[in-house]
């Protein structure tokens, strides 16, 4: 019996041990708490009625943020449950921003009293587990734009948030797995005028899908699997995009109703043929780039009297039928790039009357005829990369609005003169650049141009110049003649060039020179009147630079490059110290090194010192020296003077 007292006395004193130690450890962890209490989140940012909630963490809405709060960005936070209690109860909300959160479950019949709410964004969620369950959010009864976008929804699924949304105008689908748009998807939302399907896997879409929205005007179904649509009917749409299919043909319904249809975008598609479009139309943009057409066959009598862009663009077009011009009055932009046509004329000065811009880049290209009077209206002409080699003599002298001549990549060649002179150039086998009236920028890299007559330019006011990858080209000193006052830009990288000849002093308006990687070893005295602002001499083999051109460019110059030159140490102090100390930028300066002969590496400029070229002990040497000689010359001349005169005295003493 006493044993079993001293027992259960010892339990006792263990027990009241355990409870003193946890009463201690409980009164430690309230002081802690009390001296750490718990880190709160950051408040939100409340501009008049819209609160900004964003990357903050949060799994709902704050509680303290005002009643009277109408915009609530809750994107990318934490939110997994969306009810009444993570919005904090507000009903007045007429832009909710949920995007980029985890909402998986939404209470039902959530929205239904907020009579407000306009827009409402819940893309970047996982709405397809919500989905997963049946049920309709509930009615939408006020919202006009729905984003929905990349929640992993499939098919079917976005008829539980579409099903009672009466004044829908915006939805966006983007980037979901839907693969069928069936009849009835839209049913629930007859107002929609823009529907986004961006980026899904449509393989198919039901007859009437969209017909039933008489309100729809923009329809985006790129980025899918659509191969075909035969019975092309809604006439409200005004921007259609199918780009990004597998569209082998499009054909419209046969129909005389007016189509309003405005931009429609068909590229990266796998068309053969020219898409049979509604007869009539009011079509202004049509981009059937990066498909498949090798011709162009009309079906039926279809115009295309308001079409004013048209890009054609990499496909395998052999030619483009002048008549075929005759439906495009009102054409502004052709471009053509990037296909297999060898000739394009244009003879009838009715076509193309309006046309800005031709782009006929990166074709074979061999012929090109532009007619009296045709074209009045172009502005810019794309021709880089083709075959031509020769052209009209004075093609581009009947083009009196151009400004933009691109003509890189070619084989042409320039004339020197009229061709009424004697010892002109054969007019077949060059082009005159003469008295083009407004050509502003002229692109000639890569022609194999050989040289540069005297005054090729005269009286064509040009203010880009594009004279590079040219190598071995002959510049003659005045072949810039006429450009005193309106050259600008001026490119001669990559011609091989070791000697410039034409004075860019005379240039008045000059401010970028690009002489990059040639074979210059020196540059020309520049006067004082050079306006030059940016200097590009990397890759030459330039050793000294005349401290007089680099005084005359200092007065304008802001950017040097001069990376990769042999450049001595001891020979450019002035230069070298002039950067050292000027505003000049030189964006390369850690590549931009000389040579010096007390060192084995090319040594950066940033650390060249006077010192290291002896040049203030060795005049101070100098100069010390020739004093001393004059100290010396002058002592001795003093002596001798002195040694005459005393000898003279001396003689006089004896004659007595």
């Amino acid at each position: 019996m006493v044993r079993r007292l001293v027992k259960i006395s010892h339990q006792l004193k263990v027990s009241t041990m355990d409870v003193l130690q946890l009463l201690f450890l409980l009164l430690v962890s309230c002081v802690a708490a009390s001296a750490y209490p718990p880190q709160q989140p950051p408040p939100c940012r409340v501009v008049q009625m819209d609160a900004f909630c964003s990357d903050l963490s949060l799994r709902s809405a704050p509680l303290n943020l005002p009643d009277v709060v109408q915009m609530l960005d809750l994107s990318r936070n934490q939110v997994q449950n969306l009810t009444r209690e993570t919005l904090a109860h507000h009903t007045n909300l007429r832009h909710l921003n949920l995007h980029s959160n985890k909402i998986h479950f939404i209470e039902p019949r959530l929205f239904e009293g907020m009579n407000d709410l306009k827009i409402l964004d819940l893309s970047k969620n996982h709405l397809n587990v919500f989905a997963h369950s049946k049920t309709n959010i509930g009615p939408l009864k006020a919202v006009e734009s729905l984003d929905l976008s990349s929640n992993g929804l499939y098919t079917g699924m976005s008829d539980y948030f579409l099903s009672d949304s009466p004044r829908l105008v915006n939805l966006s689908l983007n980037s979901n797995s839907i693969t069928e748009v069936a009849k009835d998807t839209f049913s629930g939302s007859l107002s929609l005028r823009k529907i986004s399907l961006h980026n899904n896997i449509i393989l198919k879409i039901e007859d009437g899908a969209f017909d039933i929205l008489s309100h729809l005007t923009e329809l985006d179904l790129s980025k899918n699997s659509i191969r075909c649509i035969d019975d092309f009917n809604l006439d409200k749409l005004k921007v259609f995009n199918l780009s990004q299919n597998s569209l082998e043909s499009f054909q419209s319904a046969q129909s005389d109703t007016p189509y309003e249809l405005v931009t429609f975008d068909l590229s990266q598609n796998k068309m053969l043929f020219f898409p049979h479009l509604p007869k009539n139309n009011c079509l202004k943009y049509l981009d059937l780039s990066k498909n498949q057409i090798q011709n162009i066959k009309f079906m039926g009598n279809i115009t295309f009297n308001c079409l004013r862009y048209l890009d054609m663009s990499y496909n395998q077009l052999k030619k483009m039928p002048e008549e075929y011009f005759s439906m495009m009055g009102s054409l502004e932009v052709l471009n053509v790039s990037n296909n297999c046509i060898t000739s394009f004329s244009i003879t009838d000065g009715g076509l193309l009357q309006r046309v800005k811009i031709i782009n006929l880049s990166y074709n074979p290209l061999q012929s090109l005829t532009f007619g009296e009077n045709t074209v009045q209206s172009l502005e810019e002409l794309f021709l880089q990369g083709n075959d031509l080699t020769t052209l009209d003599y004075q093609i581009f002298q009947r083009l009196p609005n151009i400004k933009y001549l691109h003509l890189q990549q070619n084989n042409l060649q320039v004339c020197d003169s009229e061709p009424t002179d004697q010892n002109h150039k054969d007019p077949q086998s060059c082009v005159s650049f003469l008295s083009v009236p407004k050509l502003e920028a002229l692109y000639l890299s890569e022609n194999n141009l050989r040289s540069l007559p005297a005054n090729m330019f005269a009286n064509t006011p040009l203010k880009v110049l594009d004279l590079s990858l040219n190598p071995g080209l002959d510049m003659h000193k005045d072949s810039l003649s006429g450009l005193e006052h309106s050259l600008v830009h001026l490119s001669m990288r990559k011609n091989n060039i070791s000697i410039l000849k034409a004075d860019l002093s005379l240039l008045r308006s000059l401010k970028y020179v690009d002489l990059s990687t040639n074979q210059l070893t020196t540059l020309p005295t520049w006067s004082k009147e050079s306006s030059i602002e940016s200097l590009n001499l990397q890759n030459n083999h330039l050793v000294t630079l005349e401290y007089s051109t680099i005084l005359a460019l200092k007065r304008s110059l802001k950017t040097l490059y001069m990376g990769s030159n042999p450049l001595s140490c001891c020979g450019n102090l002035r230069f070298i110290t002039m950067v050292q100390q000027s505003a000049v930028v030189i964006p390369d300066i850690e590549t931009v090194t000389c040579v010096h002969e007390d060192y084995s590496e090319p040594v950066s400029i940033k650390m060249v010192t006077q010192t290291m070229c002896h040049g203030p002990p060795v005049q101070n040497y100098i100069i010390t020296v020739i004093v001393l000689l004059l100290l010396v010359m002058i002592v001795f001349v003093l002596w001798v003077k002195c040694c005459h005169s005393r000898r003279r005295k001396h003689n006089r003493g004896f004659r007595a």
